[in-house]
């Protein structure tokens, strides 16, 4: 009897835990609930019935808990998943079949094409893999059951309700990455309403299926956080062993005169202003340590995903899809 007891003790505490869990995620929805009534003028029983319809995911929760290893890939391994032949051949096709509403953004914007199409050439692969979640039970999972980051994902649900109502959208029909990113850029909701644009002027911001929109959408996201037509974005350069560690940045900000680095152990030889502002970024290649200087458009494609990894990535992407693309046009 001993045994049983013992044996069956820790299923009792299992099913308090859960059902402790339920409670309050019960709680924190009726209270979400509450709000989205008392601020934004949604129907109770409406929200309630809609969010009723929600799966919590447990597959969602693994793929966002960062691994127990907390060490992410070298940049000579990160950057063979999108510097390859197939992004770079998709991406001149995508510009091929985009050219009119690339060039169109970039004369509105002041973004070069090959960055709009390399940022959605990183992102889904030129539509290929926009995400399989419906965006609703990625967001409610996260809002309800992530508390690392609930306050977060409880504003993105928030700005879905919201912009699904002002697109008159059904907030069950659309389908993202587990954490709620949509379209062929992966905006996330609160993206989408401040940055995407009717780009096309046909009433509707779609940058799941119109290209036009999603390219219009990039070149403004990259433009509202500040990117510099015709300014260069990072250039390759090298640093005194003994400076590494006081030159390479902490974070993504341009915050240092590329004199004041010269003078403390960058090894510059371009041709650039002193007082130009940037930052120093280290990456392991296979060979080692490469440095690069990076400029204020460096520090935008940052803006779209906080990585130096990514933000190279889309940049060396650009540079291969513009060569080929331009080679080929000759």
């Amino acid at each position: 009897m001993r045994f049983i007891t013992n044996f069956l003790l820790p299923y009792g505490l299992l099913f308090a835990l859960c059902v402790q869990s339920i409670a309050t995620f019960a709680s924190s929805q009726t209270e979400f609930i509450t709000e989205m009534v008392n601020r934004h003028g949604f129907d109770y029983n409406y929200l309630s019935k809609l969010l009723a319809q929600t799966e919590v995911k447990q597959s969602i929760l693994k793929a966002i808990t960062p691994p127990k290893s907390g060490k992410a890939r070298p940049w000579y391994v990160y950057r063979k998943i999108f510097i390859n032949d197939d992004r770079i051949n998709g991406g001149v096709a995508f510009w091929r079949e985009n050219a009119v509403a690339l060039r169109y953004a970039e004369q509105t914007y002041g973004v070069p094409a090959e960055f709009l199409v390399a940022i959605i050439g990183v992102e889904t692969n030129y539509g290929q893999n926009m995400g399989s979640y419906r965006i609703l039970d990625a967001l409610t999972t996260l809002a309800f059951n992530y508390p690392r980051r609930a306050d977060y994902f409880r504003g993105e649900l928030e700005d879905y309700l919201l912009f699904t109502r002002e697109e008159h959208i059904d907030p069950l029909s659309l389908k993202g990455s587990y954490a709620g990113a949509m379209g062929l850029g992966q905006f996330m909701p609160s993206s989408f309403r401040e940055f995407a644009v009717d780009f096309d002027n046909d009433g509707h911001r779609n940058i799941w299926s119109n290209p036009t929109d999603a390219v219009g959408s990039v070149a403004n996201y990259f433009k509202q956080h500040g990117w510099q037509s015709k300014q260069p974005v990072m250039i390759a350069t090298q640093v005194r062993p003994d400076a590494v560690k006081n030159l390479v940045a902490l974070d993504f900000k341009p915050n240092y005169s590329l004199g004041w680095l010269k003078q403390n152990g960058l090894l510059f030889y371009g041709n650039l202003p002193d007082q130009t502002q940037g930052l120093v970024i280290d990456l392991e290649t296979e060979q080692g340590m490469a440095y690069w200087f990076g400029l204020n458009n460096f520090y935008v494609i940052t803006r779209y995903n906080h990585s130096s990894r990514y933000a190279m990535a889309v940049y060396q992407l650009a540079t291969e899809i513009a060569t080929l693309y331009y080679g080929q046009i000759q």
